[in-house]
């Protein structure tokens, strides 16, 4: 007997703002060409429903635009049509403010916020919990910060904070694209 699959109620953004610098300042940072395509693989391979980018800065949106637009309406739509696919599932939004409406403009309810984070906190959610909660079915919104994460004032309003991915040695600092795999494949993985 094949096992029931799960399809969550889960959107993921991927927001360079607010986060901070190496040294704690709050920033917006510059979108990574490879952050879109990967994360967007993962999206679509996990049924996750929406891929969100968020950037206020006009010219880092215009370079969004550009990239999805190459594989969803150019040359590389027809060079790559399962890359298409997924990059179809990104959004772009000015602010998470934005993400959280346009989700309730779906699901009639705001999501609940889930932050990750490099850093553990005493209040972490662990990922088998998480994973029940999200089979209850309501809408949860699972956050990612670029540069050196988000800002401790958001992280302290989130719903959730996950646990951090953690390795067997003191080093831990993967790339955002990697650490977003990795948590969505404890969330979501058969």
């Amino acid at each position: 007997m094949e096992k029931e699959k799960f399809i969550p109620n889960l959107y993921i953004a991927l927001t360079h703002y607010p986060v901070v610098d190496k040294r704690g300042d709050t920033i917006t940072s510059a979108v990574t060409n490879l952050d879109l395509h990967d994360i967007a693989r993962v999206t679509k391979t996990y049924g996750v429903k929406s891929f969100y980018v968020v950037t206020p800065l006009a010219d880092q949106q215009h370079l969004v635009k550009k990239i999805i637009s190459h594989w969803t309406d150019g040359s590389g739509a027809v060079y790559n049509p399962s890359r298409r696919r997924a990059l179809e599932l990104i959004q772009l939004k000015d602010t998470l403010a934005d993400v959280a409406e346009d989700i309730k403009g779906i699901e009639n309810v705001y999501p609940k916020t889930v932050v990750t984070c490099a850093r553990k906190y005493p209040a972490s959610t662990g990922y088998k919990e998480f994973r029940d909660i999200l089979k209850l079915g309501r809408p949860h919104l699972l956050v990612f910060g670029t540069a050196w994460g988000l800002t401790e004032p958001f992280i302290s309003e989130a719903d959730y904070i996950l646990e951090p991915v953690m390795g067997p040695t003191d080093y831990n600092h993967l790339s955002v694209r990697t650490a977003a795999g990795i948590i969505i494949d404890r969330l979501l993985g058969a």
